[in-house]
């Protein structure tokens, strides 16, 4: 009785139905207001003429486009409001100034010596190409001095994780997409409140819509009990707006400014194989040592000033040994990508890659869901001789969104790329390897809501040992994958063929 008490009034459920007596509202008052009041009408025919012309005009993904364009036309009455509240990535006046607090902070504490740079452009300048455009968006630079090791499942970034939060001396900072109470959480959960008895400074953000499913609603106070400070990423607080799309998706760790770790890992059960929920969970990260971890701290505070509101300098939290000792590992870029800009870093860096690769280009994927952009470049190099391969989900963990995914499959697999579905179950990673030299390993997805929805960050490599081993890996997986080619994929009737079709018009959307 207490647990259906719990689940009746529980915080899922009164979302939910206060978000459908919105919608049902929302209906209802235009309908009303349309058939009845003709000034009505005609304000809101003009209003979605504006919308439609707005859209015309922004400086966004033509797929995007079209998506918002086709409602806007179609149901003109609601289609420019539906634009208003969640056509627009949009921040309050108060969030702006938090926001330019936070990148005043963040552009000092990057003011770095280029010499890494500089280094990179005499080695190799087509590589130098890439950390470019990095830097040029990010301002972050390349750094050497850097371990990297590349961890292939979540089992073994859940060793090495623990392994390194044992090892703190100063600080703790912890930034995940979910959490989850379980065996995963409640074990790091044990090192972090010794941890502060030990007078480490621990921090630990989350977003909110990750977690919902997850953790009681005031989880906070029970960490701030502990000695730990929290915040939650977007609080969801039921009403409708553009601030539901825009969810914090990286996945960071930094022990003592020294040792870092980001990935495709959240800190729940199923991402170390406790249970099974997709069948066999695969999915990987990388841990950094040395200098490079400056910029995944930096990350985190600048994210952390926004939400927390500490407004602290970011120098205090700076490396205490000398990072310039430890060996150097190739050329190591920590980046992130934020929907506050009309910059899909995430997505650039992989078409960057793709379309300068030599011999071949192999990624792993949750989804599949990409833009005439990415399509092309996919396209273009596979039909100039590169080896294109890409791995996703033998058992999806949303079916409607792997419908939307093997609508990719024919117009890549005519043009050469080749694809494999990971049989025992999900694959969730989310890496790039290219020519042996090059790789991408972090949180972003090959979709829209990655591309330009998320808050994404990851880890660009050059002729770092990780490199070979993201190789490694992929080759391995390959073995426990099937190959889809034109003759294998499901035979489509009509029907099936024009769902896929809209499904693809407003993928941007989902």
């Amino acid at each position: 009785m207490k647990k259906f008490f719990t689940i009746i009034f529980g915080r899922v459920v009164y979302t939910s139905l206060f978000i459908i007596i919105q919608i049902g509202g929302l209906a209802l008052m235009l309908r009303y207001f349309a058939e009845y009041f003709w000034g009505f009408y005609s304000i809101s025919i003009l209003f979605s003429v504006l919308a439609g012309l707005h859209v015309l005009n922004r400086d966004m993904n033509p797929d995007y486009k079209l998506a918002w364009l086709i409602p806007i036309m179609r149901f003109p009455v609601f289609g420019g409001l539906m634009y208003a509240m969640f056509g627009k990535t949009r921040m309050s006046q108060k969030e702006a100034r938090r926001v330019l607090d936070a990148e005043k902070e963040y552009r000092f504490a990057l003011k770095q010596e280029d010499g890494a740079m500089e280094e990179l452009e005499l080695e190799d300048s087509n590589a130098a190409a890439h950390a470019k455009y990095i830097r040029a968006i990010t301002l972050i630079a390349p750094q050497r001095h850097t371990q990297t090791m590349y961890l292939p499942t979540g089992e073994k970034y859940f060793e090495a994780l623990k392994e390194a939060l044992e090892k703190a001396q100063r600080f703790i900072f912890l930034e995940y997409f979910i959490i989850e109470q379980g065996v995963m959480w409640n074990e790091i959960l044990e090192i972090l409140a010794r941890k502060v008895k030990e007078g480490v400074d621990i921090r630990v953000m989350y977003d909110d819509l990750g977690c919902m499913f997850t953790l009681p609603q005031r989880y906070t106070m029970t960490l701030e009990k502990l000695g730990i400070k929290a915040c939650v990423f977007h609080r969801f607080n039921s009403i409708l707006n553009a601030r539901f799309n825009t969810r914090d998706h990286r996945k960071i760790c930094v022990v003592d400014g020294i040792i870092g770790f980001t990935g495709g890992v959240n800190l729940a059960d199923e991402y170390i194989n406790v249970y099974e929920k997709h069948g066999h969970w695969k999915d990987s990260g990388i841990m950094l040592t040395g200098e490079a971890v400056w910029s995944l701290t930096v990350m985190f505070l600048s994210m952390w000033d926004c939400v927390y509101r500490d407004n602290k300098t970011f120098t205090g939290f700076a490396p205490m040994c000398d990072t310039a000792e430890i060996p150097d590992d190739g050329y190591v870029l920590p980046y992130h990508d934020t929907p506050m800009d009309d910059e899909p870093v995430g997505e650039n860096v992989y078409i960057n890659l793709i379309y300068r690769a030599k011999r071949y280009v192999y990624i792993t994927t949750p989804y599949l869901i990409v833009d005439d952009k990415m399509l092309a470049a996919m396209r273009t190099a596979s039909r100039s001789g590169v080896d294109i391969r890409v791995i996703t989900p033998g058992i999806p963990d949303k079916k409607f969104v792997n419908i939307m995914t093997k609508s990719y499959y024919e117009p890549l697999l005519n043009a050469g790329v080749r694809i494999f579905e990971y049989t025992p179950g999900f694959i969730h990673s989310k890496t790039l390897v290219s020519d042996d030299e090059l790789a991408v390993v972090g949180t972003v997805n090959l979709d829209y809501r990655s591309f330009y929805l998320h808050h994404e960050c990851a880890v660009w490599l050059y002729k770092s040992k990780a490199v070979g081993q993201v190789k490694e890996d992929f080759i391995e997986t390959l073995d426990k994958c099937a190959e889809v080619t034109l003759d294998t994929m499901e035979k489509k009737n009509a029907l099936q063929s024009m769902a896929r079709a809209v499904l693809r018009v407003f993928a941007p959307l989902m």
